[in-house]
């Protein structure tokens, strides 16, 4: 029950207080993460089909999130209308994003694919408007907008200094058809929300059902079904499973529920920064100040869509 002060504007400050703070922690947990597996995905490329890794990494990470739903005793039963949500979500998320994602870092630089994830916020608040009825405020598209735009500075260099020939067109093709999809697999997750579907066993749920349709993709295209033993690929495979695909998408859809989408999406505008840091340490890479310029408009299009308005229903 809840009690007649709490109400009171006294009582709501701190635990407003306390949710952004998770938020942000969140954010930038989740930011850290997904910053590195551009480069730990580099460690993949090349010896086992792109389809294969997909599979072998987030059927893994699903296997782990059910065990961990039996240890910690939480329900993973959905009912027929939640496994349909958490079917949508594997296919656009899990499936058919991260098949493009890695076929496109063989064409282009990491780096460009994270430039053309930071559309997410824009596509997440164009698709919930349209498909949802939620409006958002001037200050989340200005915060949405705003990273948008430092992210593009951020990673100019590298885009104009890419060789755009027509590999790495194809290449940035695919990555804008992942980052679309991913709009989508979000929108399926929200459906999986409004039907009371739980954050963990629902991800469990649409990794393996995104698994189970690269399965078939692969077996009906004759994808060859191997793993490399070099310490290299297993780490990887190992920490983009645990930490790239468990944590993180267990973060992910978190801030995503409690929220908003447009926020949650935005970490996909705070990790060109820091795959470019772990390309300077582990690749040579240098920026300028550009970088600089970029990370501040990055930074305050965060703090803009942490402290907009929650999004409202038509």
């Amino acid at each position: 029950m809840t009690s007649p002060t709490e109400t009171q504007p006294e009582a709501k400050a701190p635990r407003l207080s306390s949710a952004a703070a998770l938020a942000i922690g969140g954010v930038v947990v989740c930011a850290l993460i997904w910053g590195t597996t551009w480069y730990a995905i580099t460690w993949q490329l090349g010896t086992v089909d792109p389809i294969a890794s997909v599979v072998w990494r987030f059927g893994l990470a699903a296997i782990i999130l059910f065990v961990a739903c039996l240890v910690a005793r939480l329900p993973i039963r959905l009912n027929p209308a939640q496994h349909l949500a958490a079917m949508g979500q594997g296919a656009f998320v899990f499936a058919v994003s991260y098949a493009f994602v890695y076929q496109s870092e063989q064409r282009i630089p990491s780096a460009i694919v994270a430039v053309i994830f930071a559309a997410l916020a824009f596509l997440n608040l164009v698709l919930f408007r349209v498909a949802a009825k939620q409006k958002a405020s001037s200050a989340a598209w200005g915060g949405a907008s705003l990273g948008l735009v430092g992210v593009a500075v951020l990673s100019g260099s590298e885009v104009i200094a890419a060789n755009m020939d027509a590999r790495a067109l194809i290449g940035v093709g695919m990555a804008t058809l992942a980052v679309v999809s991913s709009a989508f697999g979000n929108y399926f997750s929200w459906r999986g929300q409004r039907e009371g579907s739980p954050v963990l066993s629902s991800t469990a749920w649409a990794m393996a059902y995104g698994t189970g349709m690269l399965v078939i993709y692969g077996l009906a295209t004759g994808v060859e079904w191997r793993i490399a033993t070099t310490p290299g690929y297993l780490l990887s495979l190992l920490y983009l499973s645990v930490f790239g695909s468990v944590v993180a998408f267990a973060i992910y859809f978190w801030i995503a529920r409690t929220r908003g989408y447009a926020l949650a999406s935005y970490i996909s505008a705070l990790t060109p920064p820091i795959a470019m840091l772990v390309s300077t340490l582990f690749e040579g890479a240098r920026f300028g100040w550009p970088a600089l310029v970029g990370l501040l408009l990055v930074l305050g299009g965060q703090v803009m869509l942490i402290r907009a308005p929650k999004i409202s229903v038509v």
